[in-house]
């Protein structure tokens, strides 16, 4: 495979936390960051996204020492939200923003990916509340990411990238066009998880054709596509199947060349973030698969980059 890190232009490619595991600030069971770091590093990686805020160093100072010394850069990060339930959602909302937001700008970053809260606890599997929402709770969160993303932009000159997701109330094709119809491209466009769309059985390719427009940033993920016919027969938990449900590229769907492509011709220098959902794994394991997932990606489309 041909390494392509001196193209000056391209997707740029990088890693979360996520692959390696990381879904909390702290877990004893957790990759320790500094070993994150290295390995990102390692694996050949530039760009990386901040991950669950507390993970890395949230002084600003002490993590742009830690990134400068593996010559890493922060892509975005990440914050959740609940628009849907109502009242007193936006103080939480805010309360992650002045954190993330403030640490993600400090180290030069400008996009925040915002993923909504799950009906299922991604934790136990326990359901929390229905699996859709009526037309008043499509209202507010309608109206809640459109404030966030006007807020964000104007305030912190960072723009929201909506990240559909698996046990959410906005996870379909269906589901992810309302919101699209529903909000302003000024203010809520997409981080378009390859992974999750396909999911539900999303065309990852056809919706970057039909809204160019609003697909904002890229995580690279794949599913077992026979594996997931047991997962929704059964209605298995996100929280039981991530790991199993999300595969090592090039082992699963979508194909990686033609969402690259489509993603190329919307922008070429857009972020495309590897994120394989691995929570609770061996902390031998991620390094090896972050390697040859990035040789994959960098052997099957042209336009894409490290720097």
């Amino acid at each position: 495979m041909t390494d392509t890190t001196a193209h000056t232009e391209g997707l740029r490619i990088g890693t979360a936390p996520d692959s390696w595991g990381v879904w909390f600030p702290e877990h004893p069971r957790q990759t320790p960051y500094e070993r994150f770091l290295d390995e990102v590093a390692e694996a050949g990686y530039h760009y990386i996204e901040l991950g669950p805020y507390g993970y890395l160093p949230t002084d600003p100072v002490r993590l742009k020492e830690e990134l400068d010394k593996r010559d890493l850069e922060i892509s975005g990060g990440t914050i959740f939200t609940g628009f849907h339930k109502g009242e007193g959602q936006w103080d939480r909302a805010w309360q992650q923003v002045s954190d993330v937001a403030t640490l993600v700008r400090a180290m030069g970053a400008e996009h925040i990916v915002v993923i909504p809260d799950l009906w299922r606890s991604d934790l136990t599997g326990e359901a929390l509340e229905s699996r859709t929402l009526d037309d008043e709770q499509w209202k507010a969160l309608a109206a809640g990411h459109d404030k966030l993303g006007k807020a964000l932009l104007e305030e912190f000159g960072i723009r929201q990238q909506f990240h559909s997701h698996a046990d959410s109330h906005v996870g379909t094709t269906g589901e992810v066009e309302r919101l699209l119809a529903e909000t302003d491209p000024r203010y809520v466009n997409l981080c378009l998880d390859t992974g999750h769309f396909a999911y539900y059985g999303g065309n990852n390719v056809a919706l970057m054709e039909r809204y160019p427009e609003r697909i904002g940033y890229l995580h690279l993920k794949q599913i077992d596509p026979e594996l997931i016919w047991e997962v929704l027969k059964n209605d298995l938990p996100f929280a039981d199947s991530a790991s199993k449900i999300m595969v090592e590229p090039p082992n699963g769907i979508p194909d990686f060349a033609p969402v690259i492509d489509a993603a190329v011709k919307i922008n070429p220098e857009m972020f495309a973030i590897v994120e394989q959902d691995m929570p609770g794994c061996d902390i031998d394991l991620p390094a090896g698969i972050a390697t040859r997932t990035r040789q994959h990606i960098f052997g099957c489309h042209p336009l894409t980059r490290t720097h």
